[in-house]
């Protein structure tokens, strides 16, 4: 479903509501509503939505990084569960490390459930490496998180993979 006419915007305190929806819808409420004002809010976090090309008002997924003197530090990536499969998640992982890279940042991070083969695959299209582990790191199952970078935002070769990603995120299908 990747489609030129998916809308990638930032996101502000207006997208509360759907914000908070997304998250009970992927995480079971993973994030206080505090916590995404405080994200909203700071002038290191950068939060962008994808909203449907049918209905611009419906928020099919979130992503959010934290801009590190040089590091995106990814904090969030999430797709509605009945969206899965369609290459959103492609399309908000592209749009992050644009973002990203169009600031000037050199590195990405992020972290990953060690059982989310689907996000670590995605992660790897892009070129992430794991880098590590965080044991127990998820509270509510004490899961293990992979620590994933990238550390190439600012290399002529990422960047020429970034616009072909860019062209296949816009080609129609």
């Amino acid at each position: 479903m990747i489609s030129s006419n998916l809308k990638i915007q930032s996101l502000t305190t207006d997208n509360l509501t759907e914000l908070l929806e997304l998250d009970k819808a992927c995480f079971d409420g993973l994030w206080t509503m505090e916590g995404y004002l405080r994200e909203l809010e700071s002038p290191n976090s950068h939060f962008l939505g994808l909203f449907s090309p049918f209905n611009h008002a419906d928020l099919l997924g979130m992503g959010c990084f934290w801009s590190i003197l040089e590091e995106a530090h990814i904090t969030i990536l999430a797709v509605h569960p009945q969206y899965h499969g369609q290459g959103l998640g492609t399309a908000l992982l592209y749009a992050i490390l644009r973002s990203a890279s169009d600031l000037g940042l050199e590195r990405a991070t992020l972290e990953v459930r060690d059982s989310n083969h689907v996000a670590i695959s995605l992660y790897q299209k892009f070129g992430f490496k794991t880098a590590g582990k965080r044991r127990g790191y998820y509270k509510d199952n004490n899961e293990d998180a992979l620590i994933l970078w990238l550390s190439e935002l600012q290399q002529p070769r990422f960047l020429k993979n970034l616009d072909q990603w860019a062209s296949v995120i816009n080609s129609p299908f």
